[in-house]
C-alpha cells in the first residue's frame, strides 16, 4: 500500500479505495503485549534442552508461571527457527503378523526392564550402560557406567536397589550373555524374580527400555563427549536425576516420573521456578516472569 502512495502520488483514501481495504486497517497498529520476555526465555529452555520440542518447553514455561497457552508457544518457537529436524519413520513389513502385546502393569514396582546401551570415550575407550526403568511409572532406576559387565554386577546393581526399593515380581531381559548368566539366574532365584527373556533378535519386545535409550541417547549420550570414566558418571547421574524429576512425560500426562509415581503433581517447592540442565548447573534466565495473557 505505502508504495503504491509513493510511486503513484496517490493519498490514502484514493489507495484504499483502489484495493478496496478500510482505512482502519492500514492504519491499525498492533496492541500485543512485547513477547521478548518471553522468546528469551523460549531460546534459553531450548538452548539447555537441545532436543525439546516446543510442547516439553511449554510444560516447563507452565511451571514457572507463565500464563501462555501451547499455540502461542509454538508460534514464537518456529519464528526463532527452533524447530527440531523431524525423526526419519521406520519402514515396516506389510506382511508382518500380527502379535499380541503383554499386559502391561497396572502398579509401580510391578515389572521393570532392563538393557545395555554403549558408547564411546574422548580416548577411544568403550563404555557401557545399564539402564533398568520401572515400565509403570517410566522412571529410570539404575543407570550404572562402566567399561564392562558381567552377570555379578548385573546382580550387584540389581541387589543395590533391592535395599533402595524392594524387587519386582518380573524383569524384562534379552539373551545378552550377562542376562542369560549363571549369577544372575542363581541371583534371581533367590530374589523370588522371574527373568522374562525377550525372543532372539526380537527387540521389539522390550520397547519400553528401547524408547528410553532413545532419549537417553538423543537428550545425554550424543550431547556429551566424556573424557573419562568418571566424568561420564556424573554426568549421566545428573541427567537420571533431571529425566525422573524435571522432565514432563507425554504418557504421563505431562508429568513427571517421580510425579507420578506419588500419585500426584510435585510440590511448588520442588519445581521451582529454575531449570537445571543434564550437567547439573543452573539455567539462567527469567525466571517468574511477567505474566502474559
Amino acid at each position: 500500500m505505502a508504495w503504491a502512495r509513493e510511486a503513484y502520488q496517490l493519498s490514502e483514501r484514493r489507495a484504499c479505495r483502489l484495493y478496496g481495504v478500510a482505512r482502519s486497517t492500514v492504519r491499525y497498529r498492533s496492541v500485543r503485549p512485547d513477547q521478548e520476555a518471553l522468546r528469551k526465555r523460549i531460546r534459553e529452555l531450548a538452548g539447555v534442552r537441545v532436543r525439546s520440542g516446543y510442547r516439553p518447553i511449554h510444560v516447563f514455561l507452565r511451571r514457572e508461571g507463565w500464563q501462555v497457552n501451547h499455540k502461542r508457544v509454538y508460534r514464537l518457537y518456529t519464528e526463532e527457527e527452533l524447530t527440531l529436524k523431524p525423526r526419519r519413520k521406520a519402514r515396516r513389513s506389510k506382511a508382518a503378523a500380527n502379535r499380541r502385546a503383554p499386559a502391561l502393569p497396572t502398579a509401580a514396582n510391578e515389572r521393570w526392564a532392563m538393557d545395555f546401551i554403549h558408547d564411546t570415550l574422548a580416548g577411544g575407550g568403550k563404555i557401557r550402560v545399564l539402564s533398568v526403568i520401572d515400565i509403570y511409572t517410566r522412571e529410570c532406576l539404575a543407570l550404572a557406567v562402566d567399561r564392562s559387565f558381567k552377570g555379578e554386577k548385573v546382580a550387584a546393581v540389581l541387589s543395590g536397589l533391592k535395599d533402595e526399593r524392594g524387587l519386582p515380581p518380573r524383569i524384562t531381559v534379552d539373551n545378552g550373555t550377562e542376562f542369560t548368566s549363571r549369577a544372575l539366574d542363581h541371583w534371581a532365584y533367590w530374589n523370588k524374580v522371574e527373568l522374562d527373556f525377550t525372543r532372539p533378535g526380537k527387540p521389539v519386545d522390550n520397547t519400553h527400555v528401547e524408547a528410553f535409550h532413545g532419549t537417553f541417547r538423543r537428550e545425554c549420550l550424543s550431547q556429551h563427549w566424556f573424557n573419562g570414566l568418571e566424568e561420564a558418571r556424573r554426568t549421566i547421574r545428573n541427567w537420571r536425576d533431571d529425566y525422573n524429576k524435571t522432565s514432563p512425560h507425554s504418557s504421563l500426562g505431562q508429568q513427571t516420573p517421580v510425579a507420578f509415581a506419588g500419585g500426584g503433581d510435585l510440590p511448588r517447592a520442588e519445581l521451582g521456578s529454575e531449570i537445571r540442565s543434564p550437567s547439573g548447573s543452573a539455567l539462567g534466565g527469567t525466571a517468574l516472569a511477567a505474566r502474559l495473557t
